[in-house]
């Protein structure tokens, strides 16, 4: 092959027609994410992007909406654990899973009902 992937751009989630506020007080107000200005030729479509480090996350509208509740990103993050505590100091529910060997997990939802991981490898 003369091709190769080189890494993960970027993750697409969708939210409902007018979600644009309640994202950005999720991914930025709550988990710290960058917001990043979108393209001018993409605005008209709605939705709100952010970003950390060389990740960027796509929050697109979509109608009719349908949250992604099985399929999802998965965030490896640095403690765990001050984040779970973060998190439910923002009213924002964690669900526990101990099922991965070597990892401390748990999963969250977005305002809008897609599913999110989050682990710290042990």
């Amino acid at each position: 092959m003369t091709f190769k992937f080189k890494a993960i751009d970027h993750i697409q989630l969708a939210a409902p027609k007018g979600g644009e506020e309640e994202a950005r007080r999720f991914f930025n107000g709550i988990l710290g994410l960058e917001e990043v200005e979108k393209p001018e030729t993409l605005k008209k479509n709605g939705g709100v992007w952010f970003a950390y480090g060389n990740v960027q996350i796509h929050v697109g509208i979509e109608e009719p909406f349908s949250p992604a509740k099985k399929a999802h990103p998965a965030f490896e993050v640095e403690n765990i654990e001050e984040l779970k505590k973060h998190l439910l100091e923002n009213n924002v529910d964690i669900i526990e899973d101990n099922r991965l060997p070597g990892a401390n997990r748990f999963y969250v939802s977005d305002p809008f009902g897609n599913r999110i991981e989050v682990l710290e490898w042990t």
